[in-house]
């Protein structure tokens, strides 16, 4: 009885002692904030990424109303509720849904010698998180179906 009792005193584990040691947990924590300090930007990036779908999505429809439009009454409009946006309330910008949110457009009227035109901008909506999206920061579309971006590198907002 006096051996295992020395033995543990000298630092070894009895015989029934079971566990992790401290030394183990600390560098298990420490692997795991190292695992997380790689994955949340990574994973936050790519979420920013797929937010950007709803500005692409409403700013297409907003083009694709505009031409319906051009096609029935030959002029192109900035009025929300002639372009079929009801829930706006007749005024700018109108909510594409929770993150971002379409700018007054404009357009000018056809005449003789020139088409037509209208230019419309999809920004990050006030309080939206997309606020922190410097990569595309907004979206436009013209007539000519002209797609571009603002940000940190527009070249990767339209693929």
């Amino acid at each position: 009885m006096k051996d295992s009792a020395m033995k543990y005193r000298h630092g070894c584990r009895p015989r029934g002692a079971a566990g992790f040691t401290l030394i183990e947990l600390m560098v298990t924590v420490a692997i795991a904030a190292i695992l997380l300090s790689i994955v949340v930007p990574t994973y936050q990036a790519q979420v920013r990424k797929s937010r950007r779908t709803e500005a692409k999505t409403a700013i297409l429809d907003f083009a694709a109303r505009e031409e319906r439009l051009y096609a029935t009454q030959n002029a192109y409009s900035t009025d929300p509720v002639a372009l079929g946006y009801t829930a706006a309330g007749g005024s700018w910008p109108v909510s594409t849904g929770t993150y971002y949110q379409i700018e007054a457009p404009t357009s000018s009227a056809p005449t003789a010698t020139t088409p037509g035109t209208f230019s419309v901008t999809v920004d990050p909506a006030p309080a939206s998180p997309q606020l922190s999206d410097t990569t595309c920061a907004s979206f436009t579309v013209t007539q000519t179906g002209a797609q571009s971006a603002t940000g940190t590198n527009p070249s990767a907002c339209w693929p």
